[in-house]
């Protein structure tokens, strides 16, 4: 009797948890999306911004008269506020709400009915969808803080690598020491094997990086993938890197030869690689154990 009685407590109790974090995400999964609204302006303005602070630059140091281009010198990731880029309108605030505006307004500005891009929504749900993922996978605790913020840095450079084929250092880097801080407790890895991975992940595409370029005399990615894969190494430790690298090698190649099949790119049009580092990173932070488990597990080792 004492025993069914234990059985059954422990049976409510586990309910009860999974019910709790299911309630924890679907709370998350609104504020997820107000992010991925914030993440949509990274990917949009942050490369202009630094477009524009390499010009100025490149006109002090050269001499050059500046451009006389106020918009350019005021872009921030507040300002202008939001207008459509087809008529100018400015965007009303209830016109800026993530998902159900683009679904009510049915992808076209209201005033000049100019297309709305896909990547607002489709930034938006990614974000709340991860979002609310993580908060039920860990609760509401450091670990899901720290998953959060690589999950939002790691979208926003996705973003930014596909329309622009750039991985800002001013992202890439601060997410490399983010990882080695979170990990000086031993969150995800302990700290050597951080060290290790943000090293080894740095030297390995590098490597690459110089013997393609030796051998067919051009150049096969960019340093941005580099410091790319040694965030994910600080992140992960060493032993992540084999399996982040064969996923995004894998899917790279994969959406490459569709790609062509389908022919919506060109052999001679670069691809960008930060999108499936960025993506084999996530899956190796929550899945990676399990993954390389299951592979040691197949060979009994």
């Amino acid at each position: 009797m004492f025993l069914e009685t234990s059985l059954s407590g422990a049976a409510s109790l586990s309910a009860a948890a999974s019910l709790s974090a299911a309630a924890l995400a679907i709370a998350a999964f609104p504020f997820g999306l107000i992010i991925g609204s914030f993440l949509n302006v990274v990917i949009l303005r942050f490369p202009e911004q630094l477009k524009n602070s390499w010009r100025r630059e490149s006109e002090d140091f050269l001499g050059l008269a500046p451009e006389s281009d106020d918009a350019q010198e005021t872009l921030s990731l507040s300002k202008p506020a939001s207008r459509c880029p087809g008529c100018g309108v400015p965007i009303k605030p209830w016109h800026n709400i993530p998902v159900i505006s683009y679904i009510l307004l049915r992808g076209k500005c209201t005033a000049c009915s100019t297309p709305i891009s896909i990547q607002y929504p489709l930034v938006e749900l990614l974000s709340g969808v991860a979002t609310a993922f993580i908060v039920y996978q860990f609760g509401l605790s450091l670990t899901a803080g720290y998953c959060l913020i690589f999950t939002w840095v790691l979208i926003a450079l996705t973003g930014i690598d596909f329309r622009e084929q750039l991985l800002p250092d001013q992202i890439t880097l601060p997410l490399l020491w983010l990882g080695l801080f979170a990990n000086l407790s031993g969150t995800f890895v302990p700290l050597n094997e951080a060290v290790i991975g943000a090293l080894a992940g740095y030297l390995s595409l590098w490597s690459v990086f110089w013997l393609f370029k030796l051998i067919t005399g051009k150049e096969g990615m960019g340093y941005g993938d580099f410091k790319l894969l040694a965030a994910l190494g600080a992140w992960m430790g060493w032993q992540m890197l084999p399996l982040i690298i064969i996923l995004s090698t894998f899917v790279g190649a994969l959406v490459g030869i569709v790609g062509l099949l389908m022919k919506t790119r060109e052999k001679q049009v670069p691809m960008a690689f930060g999108p499936f580092l960025a993506m084999a990173g996530w899956i190796a932070l929550i899945w990676g154990d399990k993954i390389l488990g299951s592979y040691l597990s197949v060979f009994g080792l």
